[in-house]
């Protein structure tokens, strides 16, 4: 396989490796009943004027299973906060006491429990369609070196080397979605 080839593959393969990153973050995103801080990683504080993420303004921690408890580094925040995680419409009550936000994550229902996996599954597809225009992406590449003089063949073995990527790839996105499901389905 002709250098040029390589660094499309390899190129193909970092990209692809973004994107299962992107989809598993996704995922994380995605809460099983369980209290885990990075539910609130797309909550934004309004700090004096400027949209800032939750986790600059103050201490995320889990004490146990069901509880979330944000602890703001100025007490003037707390208003600010409790509204910031109502308005991201997490499916959470905020109960602020004066010094802390607690947050009482509440058993999924079975029906949430369907829906929640509907959504992973949508996170898991966008995944894979991510990984085919990376691949589709690749193929147009590789097929414009023939002006750079790689052989036909060669261009052969690369979208061959880039489709094997490709189907790699999309069993890791399955992979991390059946997870994802069996974690949101355990009561």
């Amino acid at each position: 396989m002709s250098e040029l080839i390589k660094k499309q593959v390899n190129d193909a393969k970092a990209l692809m490796d973004k994107a299962i990153a992107h989809a598993d973050s996704e995922l994380t995103k995605i809460r099983a009943g369980k209290a885990n801080p990075s539910m609130l990683d797309d909550v934004n504080v309004d700090y004096y004027g400027t949209p800032t993420p939750l986790s600059q303004v103050g201490s995320v921690n889990t004490p146990d299973a069901r509880t979330i408890i944000v602890q703001p580094w100025e007490k003037s925040l707390l208003p600010a906060i409790e509204k910031a995680i109502k308005e991201a419409n997490l499916g959470v009550n905020p109960q602020n006491d004066g010094v802390i936000i607690r947050i009482n994550v509440p058993p999924l229902t079975e029906e949430r429990r369907r829906d929640l996996v509907k959504k992973a599954k949508g996170e898991a597809e966008t995944g894979k369609i991510a990984i085919r225009n990376i691949r589709k992406d690749a193929n147009e590449k590789i097929k414009k070196l023939k002006t750079e003089g790689v052989s036909e063949d060669e261009i052969k073995v690369g979208e061959a080397e880039v489709q094997k990527l490709t189907d790699a790839y999309i069993i890791k996105v399955d992979q991390l979605s059946e997870a994802k499901e069996k974690d949101i389905m355990t009561v």
